[in-house]
């Protein structure tokens, strides 16, 4: 019999063939590949983008060097990027193109006891003539000084350049996963809402490798699931548990809300960052900063604003200054963010543009500035996305470190080679011939590459629930092959006739599909078991034992037949 020339050994080998094609194999590649890029950062503004979360692996972009030196993985990256001076240039060369980033300072805001005086232009529609108007503002406000507490970071995320298509989930390459689930009861329509703003929010904010997908359990309760791979358990959870209901108002009258009456929010260090007038100040607890930035709302919503600011009095404070009797209030889902006060050249003008400000806190002065620009730039994020159609709440949380993967990805290697020598031990000393134990080997390896192709074509992260699939699929691969070769083995013992071998063949393939069959309907409950969190578990063992009995166990029949008749 001709090994080579028969269809089924042909079948395996083509999908093999396929599946490394799939995986993309390749060891040599070095470097740092960028996971996100912050927005309006020093990165951002020289032209790095985070990569689209469906991206190939390996073809994604890398840093290959940082001014001229190698760059070998994401601590080179860190070494090399730690400690610069601002207003510098930097090189970061890529596989793509060669980015120029200019560092910038860290600065802190001191407000002092004196006074000067500002003058502002700025464009206010007008809605009786339909035209943009120009006015012109003074203000008097407290002197500053700036006082740069370092430098900011050039706004990139990296990890090690991936050898592989095979994505890793969070358990293997780090990050955070957080399980939410609607406060009410609500259908398919909202469900797809929550997760586009969702989605929406999270890339604004600057996450990217994000998965938002609806799940469910066997009780057919609904969840949301989110992963995001780099990421911090705070970064997801804040942005989660806040609605983003956005609202201003001037006394009880709600002027502003979020979404649709927000045109534009400011997010560059030029109208954006700590505040000038308020800066930071020391107190019992530490430190507090204060940020602020610009923000453009509809000509109605300005309307609206300035038919509540005309029946207002203006008020003079005891340093000179004119305001309105009421302030603007900001509310953050029902609860007071800040109380602005809004100047008396305001009465009745349908301004367009106004300054929203917020704070922060810390141990340090460092770590307040730290804090404010990250409640700042939260605040920022629900003003540009909206809010969401349905309040959510926590059901579980998981933050994996980056560190932690490595270990697991290790340590499965260290299991795998152990449990590839066991099953080697077992089988030679069962059979007492070498050569049987080489197909069933072979044809482990086998499924394993198929498996791991199969993954990166399906474009399914694959954590320790895969792998413990993929454990399963060959186990259950080892007992069918040793079930064939039984009755191989048999058939040289018995002298039975080729056709009699054919039937004990047909009967061991019979016991195969059976357990197949049972295998496939103990994975189906487990797709949906967990609120899908045991779903990779459940899909790789269905398509691990697939593969196993159509391909795999197939081929391996053939290669017995062959070495029995050679036998012969």
């Amino acid at each position: 019999m001709k090994l080579w020339t028969n269809l089924r050994i042909i079948t395996l080998l083509v999908v093999i063939l396929l599946a490394v094609i799939a995986i993309n194999p390749r060891p040599w590649q070095s470097g740092a590949t960028l996971r996100f890029v912050e927005r309006d950062s020093a990165a951002a503004i020289a032209g790095m983008t985070s990569p689209e979360s469906t991206a190939t692996p390996v073809l994604r972009e890398r840093i290959i060097g940082i001014d001229g030196q190698k760059v070998y993985g994401e601590d080179d990256v860190f070494r090399l990027t730690k400690g610069l001076p601002a207003n510098i240039s930097v090189s970061i060369e890529t596989n793509k193109r060669v980015y120029n980033l200019q560092t910038r300072p860290l600065l802190n805001i001191t407000v002092l006891p004196e006074f000067e005086t500002i003058s502002t232009s700025s464009e206010v529609y007008n809605a009786t003539s339909g035209v943009f108007e120009t006015i012109t503002e003074t203000v008097t406000r407290n002197k500053t000084i700036e006082e740069v507490l370092g430098v900011e970071e050039l706004g990139i995320t990296t990890y090690d350049a991936p050898r592989t298509n095979i994505r890793l989930g969070l358990d293997l390459s780090g990050g955070a996963r957080v399980l939410v689930r609607p406060v009410e009861k609500i259908n398919a329509t909202v469900t797809d809402q929550v997760i586009e703003t969702m989605k929406k929010r999270l890339n604004v904010f600057g996450l990217s490798d994000v998965t938002v997908r609806p799940v469910s359990d066997l009780e057919n309760n609904q969840y949301i699931l989110i992963e995001i791979a780099g990421a911090t358990e705070r970064d997801v959870r804040e942005l989660v548990l806040t609605q983003g209901k956005f609202e201003a108002k001037i006394g009880e009258e709600v002027v502003l809300r979020g979404g649709k009456d927000i045109t534009y929010v400011c997010q560059s260090p030029d109208c954006s960052g700590l505040s000038r007038q308020r800066g930071c100040s020391q107190n019992a607890e530490g430190f507090a900063c204060s940020f602020d930035f610009s923000m453009s709302m509809t000509p109605e919503a300005a309307e609206l604003q300035a038919n509540k600011t005309r029946t207002l009095a203006v008020v003079t404070n005891p340093d000179g200054q004119q305001y309105l009797n009421e302030s603007l209030s900001l509310y953050l889902d029902d609860k007071l963010v800040d109380s602005l006060l809004i100047g008396a050249s305001l009465k009745g003008s349908p301004t367009t543009q106004i300054s929203i400000s917020g704070g922060g806190s810390g141990a340090t002065q460092k770590a307040a500035v730290e804090d404010t620009l990250y409640n700042m730039k939260q605040l920022q994020t629900v003003l540009i996305t909206g809010s969401l159609p349905v309040k959510l709440e926590i059901v579980k949380t998981d933050s994996i470190s980056a560190e932690l993967g490595d270990e697991f990805i290790k340590n499965g290697l260290l299991v795998g080679a152990l449990a590839f020598l066991a099953v080697t031990v077992v089988l030679v000393a069962r059979y007492q011939k070498f050569k049987i134990a080489i197909p069933v080997l072979i044809t482990l390896l086998s499924e394993i590459i198929i498996i791991l192709g199969a993954a990166a074509l399906l474009r399914w992260n694959l954590d320790l629930a895969g792998i413990a699939g993929i454990l399963i699929a060959i186990g259950t691969g080892v007992d069918d092959q040793i079930v064939i070769a039984d009755e191989v083995l048999s058939k040289q013992k018995e002298k039975i006739t080729k056709a009699s071998w054919r039937d004990k063949l047909g009967k061991a393939f019979f016991i195969i599909f059976t357990s197949y069959a049972t295998g496939m309907a103990a994975m189906l409950p487990l797709l949906f078991a967990g609120a899908g969190l045991v779903k990779g578990f459940a899909l790789t063992t269905m398509i691990g034992i697939t593969i196993g009995v159509f391909i795999t166990r197939p081929a391996y029949a053939v290669i017995m037949e062959h070495l029995e008749t050679d036998e012969e």
